[in-house]
Parts: structure tokens; C-alpha cells; sequence
């Protein structure tokens, strides 16, 4: 059984890229998108994948993640809800934890997000200076809300 545990934050600052700054491009689309379950189709560089996460509970989260063929990936994104949701990824290392950056654009432009998998919710992980306000349990930083609510129409912008 796969379980995704992760602790979201705003980005409120640049100093976070890498010199190089190499991203993978993303685009992704929602089969399936419910309080209870989601069906993700996502594109990540050439590669696809379909995702099936439950629900979820503080910050953890059933998760189960399958590579499929490109073409495949490309043609369930045209039965997924538009618009999708468009991003670049950039995994950077800051004291021997991943963080992933998601740089959103098209109706999500301006939105800029720090993920950190956990090992297990308690994990005390050090908080880089370049991360904001925490938004972990904020459904409206769900990449799957972001397709019905978009950034770019939020009213509040943290």
C-alpha cells in the first residue's frame, strides 16, 4: 500500500532556484475528482502516469502511482476536466531532503508551491527560508481544486 505524507508551503522568495534551474514540465488532468477519491492522468517531461490517491487525513494520504505508455497519457488529458493544471517541477535538495517547486502557469499563473514528502507525519524537517506560510490542510493548494478554482481567480492570494 503506497502512502503519500507531504507538508505543503507558499514560496515568498527566489532564492530558492538552483543555478542550473532544469525543471520537468507537467501537465495533468482528473479522471475522478471528489472529496473522497481522485484519478490523476499526468504528463512529466515524456513520461505518463496515472495516480489514485484517497482522501486525505491531516497529512497523509493512500497513493498509488502507475507509469502508462505517452500516448496513453495524452489522450485520457483530453477526457479530464479542463483547464488542466500546468506546471515545472524543480527538485532541489536542502539538508538532505527533497523539496519539490512547482511553478504553476496557464490559469494558475503566479502560484508557486514547496512540497516536502515525509517519512512519517511527526518528521521534524528543517523549514528553508525561502518557504512561506504553510498551506498543508488549505484544499484550495490541492492540485486538483486548483482545476476548479484557479489562482489566478482567488480572491485572497496568501
Amino acid at each position: 500500500m503506497g502512502i503519500e505524507i507531504e507538508r505543503k508551503f507558499m514560496v515568498k522568495d527566489p532564492s530558492w532556484q538552483p543555478p542550473n534551474r532544469v525543471g520537468i514540465a507537467m501537465r495533468q488532468g482528473y479522471l475522478k475528482n471528489d472529496r473522497d477519491a481522485v484519478v490523476r492522468v499526468r504528463i512529466a517531461g515524456e513520461a505518463g502516469f496515472l495516480t489514485i490517491k484517497s482522501k486525505t487525513v491531516g497529512a497523509s494520504r493512500l497513493e498509488f502511482e502507475y507509469p502508462i505508455p505517452f500516448e496513453d497519457a495524452e489522450e485520457l488529458l483530453l477526457l479530464c476536466q479542463k483547464p488542466l493544471v500546468e506546471k515545472v517541477r524543480y527538485l532541489i535538495d536542502v539538508n538532505g531532503i527533497e523539496w519539490s517547486i512547482d511553478v504553476f502557469s496557464g490559469s494558475n499563473e503566479g502560484l508557486i508551491v514547496a512540497e516536502v514528502e515525509l517519512e512519517h507525519e511527526n518528521q521534524v524537517v528543517k523549514i528553508p527560508p525561502w518557504a512561506g506560510d504553510e498551506v498543508t490542510g488549505d484544499s484550495r493548494f490541492y492540485n486538483s481544486n486548483l482545476i476548479t478554482h484557479p489562482f489566478t481567480m482567488w480572491n485572497n492570494k496568501k
